[in-house]
């Protein structure tokens, strides 16, 4: 079964609402703002309804009785926009995640917690929000950063891996040296869509003899069907949006 998770009111200026004291003018203590004038109240209104249309478009989560209670703080401080970059398209902003620090933790520690004690010696982050999530996910389990760049990012000798996009080509860069045969990784990224890219970072990994452990990212867009295009490689996501 999957549900939608409304995001929570993380700023003290939203938390007082107007349908819960709709005959106060002095907000309750924990509230830290002064008291509404009539146009700030008014702007409030305006702001409470703008959260309302803001739910229709925040992510879907897979769940079960037994789920982890911080999916659900992570699932709603992922903030989608609509028709970005282009139209048609809804864009998985994890940038509001950020912004709510006790969220951002949350998803290293589910990461961290799931690959303690794995034996992984490189995290291999693709370009380029994988390098948010990869060099915490590192350091929590001991292991050593590799970033995976787009062409020309990288100033020294290169391994390169394609892969095909819908409309032309891309590629993925490593150092050479930066991980050795025989290591241990685990690939991340922010999100997971057809599975391209993911796939790519795998062929590159395994041309220079790793093994390749999981592949780890925030949010998948399971209709995409990405995890098929994974050659056989297990793949652990904290929320799926739908």
């Amino acid at each position: 079964m999957a549900v939608s998770y409304f995001s929570s009111c993380t700023s003290s200026h939203l938390c007082f609402s107007p349908q819960i004291y709709p005959r106060i003018s002095t907000p309750p203590s924990h509230c830290r703002f002064p008291p509404f004038t009539s146009l700030q109240f008014l702007q409030h209104k305006h702001r409470e309804k703008f959260k309302e249309e803001r739910r229709r478009f925040l992510p879907m989560a897979a769940t079960r009785d037994d789920e982890d209670p911080r999916i659900h703080a992570i699932a709603s401080a992922i903030r989608v926009v609509p028709n970005f970059p282009k139209p048609g398209i809804m864009f998985q902003d994890i940038t509001t995640l950020l912004l709510d620090h006790e969220a951002f933790k949350n998803a290293i520690d589910m990461f961290a917690e799931r690959y303690e004690g794995k034996n992984i010696s490189v995290v291999a982050g693709i370009e380029a929000r994988g390098f948010i999530f990869g060099p915490p996910i590192a350091l929590a389990i001991g292991a050593k950063f590799v970033p995976l760049r787009k062409p020309r990012k990288l100033p020294g000798e290169v391994i390169s891996e394609e892969y095909v996009l819908e409309y032309g080509t891309d590629c993925l860069e490593m150092h050479v040296g930066a991980v050795q045969d025989g290591d241990r990784a685990l690939v991340v990224d922010d999100l997971i869509a057809t599975g391209g890219t993911l796939c790519a970072a795998i062929k590159l990994l395994e041309r220079v003899g790793a093994e390749v452990v999981e592949c780890a990212c925030v949010i998948e867009l399971p209709e995409l069907k990405g995890r098929e295009r994974l050659i056989g490689k297990p793949l652990f996501v904290l929320v799926e949006s739908h």
